[in-house]
């Protein structure tokens, strides 16, 4: 298994308050047809936090089944509550994901001995690898460099990170500490290119939703040392990566795919329709990227 690339964190559709399996499949399907390097279920673009427990198993078999080995698939299986993620963590596993991606806990706030177990206890139930998803925006803590060399230290499951601090010295301090062969992917679309050319792996993607031959080409080309073509995709995707963010994720994003054709506009509460000007925006630049 490679995890190299750009991976999308993938939207999840609804329809009527349940699952589009339907749109979902369609929607898995153009991703690889686009060239997606792999794809991540269940994240926080999946609006996973509003996901019942079998909804989330279901978002995920649907992903696996579709996928059919084609791409890796990465699971978003974390949870503040240790015992909760440990079964996620089970049921992505038994659903044949190929990794787990694992929040740091939100709202408890734990130090890092408390990290160290509750990654120890998840890799000890449920055994697979894992990519530890570090979000300060979300979870209120920065898991600092140091601690996440501890981690990966003492829990071998752990096999890299998605690097969300938007901090471009952190995600190298992180490279430099774990060496090579540790897989550290960037959370921020903004931070792609930085952070390949101190040393990682590609990204777990919010714009690759709407744009995944780009975020997948500027990524194949960085690493084919194609400097002058990454460079130019990267400013082809700036645009799109800033209204992507005009108001909470998912709500753009989701919107984008709606006006795109490739699912409809519903979310669940409390997330709620973005607001006119945003839109607006978020109209005029997909616009101009020819995406509607």
């Amino acid at each position: 298994m490679q995890l190299r690339g750009a991976f999308t964190a993938l939207v999840t559709p609804f329809k009527n308050g349940a699952v589009d399996e339907e749109a979902y499949r369609a929607f898995i399907e153009w991703q690889i047809e686009q060239g997606i390097n792999g794809v991540v279920p269940c994240g926080t673009t999946g609006e996973a936090a509003t996901l019942s427990h079998a909804e989330q198993g279901q978002v995920i078999r649907i992903c696996v089944d579709q996928v059919k080995g084609r791409v890796p698939v990465i699971a978003g299986a974390g949870s503040n509550n240790t015992m909760e993620a440990i079964e996620l963590t089970a049921m992505a596993k038994k659903a044949g994901a190929d990794a787990a991606l694992i929040i740091t806990p939100y709202y408890n706030k734990p130090s890092p001995d408390g990290l160290v177990a509750h990654f120890k206890a998840i890799a000890a139930k449920a055994p697979m690898p894992i990519i530890l998803y570090n979000v300060p925006g979300r979870t209120g803590q920065n898991v600092l460099p140091k601690t996440i060399a501890r981690i990966v230290r003492e829990v071998p499951e752990v096999i890299g990170c998605k690097e969300a601090t938007g901090d471009a010295r952190q995600g190298s301090e992180v490279v430099e500490l774990l060496g090579p062969d540790f897989i550290v992917l960037s959370g921020d679309d903004f931070t792609v290119l930085p952070l390949l050319s101190v040393g990682g792996c590609g990204t777990i993607s919010v714009t690759s939703n709407v744009m995944p031959a780009k975020m997948s080409g500027m990524i194949d080309a960085f690493f084919k040392r194609d400097t002058a073509r990454a460079q130019a995709l990267h400013m082809e995707l700036s645009p799109v990566n800033r209204a992507m963010f005009l108001e909470v994720n998912p709500i753009p994003v989701k919107t984008a795919l709606s006006l795109m054709g490739k699912m409809g506009p519903e979310f669940r509460l409390p997330l709620v329709p973005m607001e006119p000007a945003n839109l607006a925006k978020l109209k005029d630049a997909l616009k101009q990227s020819g995406l509607i």
